[in-house]
Parts: C-alpha cells; sequence; structure tokens
C-alpha cells in the first residue's frame, strides 16, 4: 500500500492545478483552430500540443519540464531562449519568397512601413500602463531600462511576425519570452478574423472595388541585386536586424541566382519544417501554468491585439492617403497587408476584394507590402535592439 501511495502522489492526478487544466483547454483549443478552421495549422498545431506537454503535471524534482536544467525540453527551448530559431525561419522564408511584386512596384514599401506605426504606438502604450499598473510586473527595480525593453518587445508583436517578436523579446526581455510568443502567433494565425473588419470599416465600397492592373515582372538581374541591395541598405540602417534579415535575404539569394536550388529547395521544405516544429513545440511548452497565468500575460495579449489593429488600419490608411497623390489608384485593401504575416495578409486582401468583385484578383499586388512588412518589421526589431538592447 505504500508504495501504491508513493506512484500515486507522484501521478498527473495528484500534483494537478486548475491553472494546468485551463492551458491544456487552451492547447487543444489551438488545435481545434487548425484542424477545424484551417488557422495556421503548420504553427497551431506544435504549439497547441506543446502547450499540452508543459502543463503535465509532474512532482518536483523530476527532470522533465522546460524550465529544469538538463532536460531535453530545456535544451531545445535553448534555440528560443538564445535567438537561434528565428534566424533560421527566415532563411527558409526568404528561400520560399519571391519578390517580384515589390521590385516591380517598390513604392508599395511605404505600405508596409505604414504598418509598423502599430509598433510604436504599442511600446507607448505598454510605457503608460506599466508604468502605473505595478501588478504588470513590467518593472524590475534592477533595470532601470527594463519598462522600455519590455514595452518594445511587446510592441513588436503588431508586426504580426512570431519570429521576429521572439528575438527581440528573447534579448530584451527573455521573462515575457512564453506570452509574447503565443500572443504573437495567435494574432498571426487570426488574420482572418481580426483584419477583415477593420479593412471594410476604413474603406468605402468603390475603393474596394478598385482594380489594379497586373504588375510588371522583375527581371532575373533585379530578382538577384535586391536581396543584395536589401541587405546593404536595411542593415546599415538597422545593424540590429542582421540576424534576421541577413538570413532572409541569403535565403532569397539562394532562390533566386539559379545556381543553388538544391540549397535553396532543404532551406525552403525540410529545414524550415524542422525549425518550425522545434519552435511551435518549445514555445507552447514554455507556458506553464505555474509561470503564465498571471495579469502580465493577460496585458501583453490585450496589447498585441491593440498593436496588430492598429498596424492594419494604418497599412489601410497610407494606401488611401497615396491614392491622393497617385494617377493609378491602388486599391487601399492591400494596405492591410502590411503586416508581415506572409502569406496570410495577402490572402485576406484576396478574400475581402473578391467578395466586392469576384474576378478582381489582388493577391500579387498584396505580397508587395506583405514582403515589405516582414522586411519593415525586421528593420523595427534593429533599432529597437539599437535603442534600448
Amino acid at each position: 500500500m505504500e508504495s501504491i501511495e508513493a506512484y500515486f502522489l507522484n501521478t498527473g492526478f495528484y500534483n494537478v492545478t486548475l491553472g494546468n487544466l485551463i492551458m491544456i483547454v487552451v492547447g487543444c483549443t489551438f488545435i481545434y483552430l487548425a484542424v477545424k478552421k484551417d488557422y495556421e495549422p503548420l504553427l497551431l498545431v506544435p504549439i497547441g500540443f506543446g502547450i499540452i506537454l508543459g502543463n503535465i503535471p509532474f512532482p518536483p524534482g523530476l527532470r522533465i519540464g522546460i524550465y529544469e536544467e538538463g532536460s531535453v525540453l530545456n535544451l531545445l527551448y535553448y534555440g528560443v531562449t538564445s535567438g537561434i530559431y528565428p534566424p533560421l525561419i527566415f532563411l527558409g522564408i526568404g528561400a520560399m519568397t519571391d519578390f517580384s511584386c515589390l521590385i516591380s512596384r517598390p513604392k508599395l514599401i511605404l505600405l508596409g512601413a505604414a504598418a509598423q506605426v502599430g509598433i510604436f504606438a504599442t511600446l507607448l502604450g505598454a510605457v503608460f500602463l506599466g508604468s502605473r499598473v505595478a501588478g504588470l510586473g513590467l518593472m524590475d527595480p534592477a533595470d532601470p531600462d527594463y519598462l522600455l525593453k519590455a514595452a518594445a518587445s511587446i510592441g513588436i508583436i503588431g508586426g504580426a511576425d512570431g519570429p521576429t517578436a521572439i528575438f527581440l523579446s528573447s534579448q530584451l526581455a527573455p521573462k515575457l519570452l512564453g506570452a509574447i510568443a503565443i500572443s504573437a502567433y495567435s494574432y498571426m494565425a487570426l488574420v482572418p478574423v481580426i483584419q477583415p473588419p477593420i479593412m471594410r470599416l476604413l474603406t468605402t465600397k468603390e475603393e474596394r472595388q478598385i482594380r489594379m492592373p497586373p504588375p510588371v515582372p522583375a527581371g532575373k538581374r533585379q530578382r538577384i541585386v535586391f536581396p543584395l541591395v536589401g541587405t546593404l541598405v536595411c542593415l546599415f540602417i538597422a545593424p540590429g536586424a542582421l540576424p534576421l534579415l541577413g538570413m532572409l535575404f541569403l535565403g532569397n539569394l539562394l532562390k533566386e541566382s539559379g545556381v543553388t536550388e538544391r540549397l535553396a529547395r532543404t532551406a525552403r521544405n525540410a529545414f524550415i519544417d524542422i525549425v518550425t516544429v522545434l519552435l511551435g513545440l518549445t514555445v507552447g511548452a514554455s507556458t506553464q501554468a505555474s509561470t503564465f497565468l498571471k495579469p502580465q500575460s493577460v496585458a501583453i495579449f490585450a496589447l498585441g491585439a491593440v498593436s496588430f489593429m492598429i498596424a492594419t488600419a494604418c497599412g489601410v490608411l497610407a494606401a488611401r492617403l497615396m491614392n491622393v497623390f497617385l494617377k493609378e489608384k491602388i486599391n487601399p485593401l492591400i494596405g492591410a497587408a502590411g503586416v508581415s504575416a506572409v502569406p496570410d495578409s495577402a490572402r485576406v486582401v484576396q478574400m475581402v476584394g473578391q467578395q466586392e468583385v469576384p474576378d478582381n484578383f489582388l493577391i500579387m499586388h498584396a505580397m508587395g507590402p506583405n514582403v515589405a512588412g516582414v522586411i519593415g518589421s525586421a528593420v523595427a526589431a534593429g533599432v529597437l535592439m539599437a535603442l534600448f538592447g
């Protein structure tokens, strides 16, 4: 009987808490959204399963959790906390992304830049809120600059770029990493839910019906030169973005050079898939109830939503402003793709546009600001690194 009792004391049934059960339900919800609704399944399935793993209760002293030094999950999590996984993800993104739409219409980069306003607006909001509500834990007496670092890490959620959010928070505010990562990936998955109402609210029916001529294809020489010029220009402006943008443009050069197709194919297929599984699983597992279920996490999730909505709105409004000066009008819906959720934001633009005019094809135009948003959010992260790192 003593042996049976000792075994029971070490089971999850004895050690489970209400917080564990809540997080397990959250993990199952993520998997449901991925399978039933097809919301970013490549991200939400490993993240949801990671949340479940991270909240399986176990007795103290058993070295299996993600925060137990030397455990398997802890070793895999090192790729997140050290910022290794995000640049590897960017390598794969670069190898699968076609920058032709941006090259043929470079003015669309302004829409990607406008969408980054949400990052800096939310940074200010997080500073205001964190300085007045001590219970949020956004201040650290030992580090006078911690509030700014935490606010910058929260603000970057507005870029809808999970790897960038993970990279910046791992460098500036590692204690907030779990909540920021979950928020960033949640809003990436919810792009089809959050963006359409904002897009319709800020545009007229006539604007949503604007047709745009097919983009002019970019030449091979332009496609090869672009990652080289992009690397030099962006990294001279924001050297802190070197790990992200360096890998992004390297992946794109592998794709466009025409002589490294084998490397490009590996980067955009098996390589990025492996890193995505490890990143999603460990980010999910980092949400142990004891560390995640706090007012701080709720505040980060709410601020992240505000950041994402502001970013979407600024992209649309910037497109409308550009139309004041352009002879050849652009459909302002494509401004919503300025957030860097590639290619989901562009698909949402296509969906909303075709609800107005079924044979209006906007996705290739939307890919311009979409890939500009990827570059813009990484540059914003580099600027924040330089300011607060």
